[in-house]
């Protein structure tokens, strides 16, 4: 990885590298001799198809010249988005990024507020956004049905699971359709608070950094807030605890200083939480070629009906607002 950076890229020498984190990518540090620091990332297969990287790298240029803070991307040699490399499996495409220093906002309720206030200023900035279309939409069938698809196929799949699968994705599918109509915004498509790193600003102000918009796209408003309440959801169906619910107020209360949140889409927010929990399940179904069929074992598969069945009367949480 080293010596395909030092090649394809006007970084200069390269003078350590890391795999940082093994999901969905390959995702490594990079140290360069003048002790400058960037990311690069070998994009992995998905079932969505091909990388989505003229698009992702275009919104961030945009995002990077209007004022929003991300990780912007660095062009190859011959001024590409990406650089394509042969490997075991075949081509993968290399990015790199800038790097991004910090820490998530974990339960530090300003930090969170800050987040929400940036992810705002993120969907605001999109809208003058006019370079390359994306080549996903983060619509029903890219979000549900493809996912489900996936997830049907698992070796571990039995026919009850299936069937109980596929019950609670067709009643998802018919409570979206019969929403009304729908805010639509250039998702970042991943805002768990993990993809978000905090520092210290002027003023004694803080600033939230994203990155990670391998899954961004234009979606549902609905759908880019839900990943953030699925994130502190994750394993149980019971209301948000006092924390919980804390961070969830300050993350819309922040929202909301920089974007309107229009009530359809505040109320659509709870639907999409077990609808991203199937975007989830399809990723990692998709996977087992790689991770083996025990990524997916029977008891989890059990489980996560259970919790899916428990999620779907759940209504978005009352943020104070």
């Amino acid at each position: 990885m080293a010596r395909a950076v030092e090649a394809e890229y006007l970084l200069g020498a390269v003078k350590s590298c890391h795999l940082a984190r093994r999901g969905f990518n390959h995702v490594y540090e990079i140290l360069l001799h003048d002790g400058r620091r960037c990311i690069a990332r070998l994009s992995s297969r998905r079932p969505r198809g091909v990388p989505n990287i003229a698009y992702e790298t275009a919104l961030l240029a945009h995002l990077n010249a209007v004022g929003a803070h991300v990780a912007a991307p660095i062009l190859t040699r011959s001024g590409q988005p990406c650089a394509q490399l042969t490997v075991a499996e075949g081509q993968r495409a290399l990015t790199v990024f800038e790097f991004l220093q910090g820490d998530p906002p974990g339960d530090t309720l300003m930090d969170v507020e800050t987040m929400g206030a940036e992810l705002a200023r993120i969907h605001r900035a999109s809208q003058s956004y006019s370079g390359p279309v994306s080549r996903y939409r983060l619509d029903l069938a890219h979000l549900l049905l493809r996912p489900l698809q996936c997830l049907l196929l698992a070796p571990t799949m039995t026919d009850t699971l299936c069937e109980n699968f596929s019950a609670i994705a067709n009643r998802l599918a018919q409570r979206l359709e019969a929403s009304p109509e729908l805010s639509m915004v250039a998702c970042h498509g991943d805002c768990h608070g993990g993809n978000t790193f905090m520092t210290d600003g002027s003023n004694c102000t803080r600033v939230a950094s994203f990155f990670d918009f391998d899954d961004a796209g234009p979606g549902y408003l609905a759908y880019d807030l839900a990943v953030y309440l699925w994130g502190m959801q994750m394993e149980t169906a019971s209301p948000l605890n006092a924390q919980k619910q804390a961070c969830w107020t300050h993350f819309l209360t922040g929202y909301r200083r920089e974007h309107p949140l229009p009530s359809a889409d505040f109320k659509a927010i709870s639907l999409f939480v077990p609808i991203r929990h199937f975007w989830l399940m399809g990723e990692r179904a998709n996977r087992l070629n790689e991770w083996g069929a025990q990524a997916l074992p029977r008891w989890w598969l059990t489980k996560q009906v259970e919790l899916l069945t428990a999620w779907e009367p759940l209504e978005t949480p009352i943020d104070g607002a």
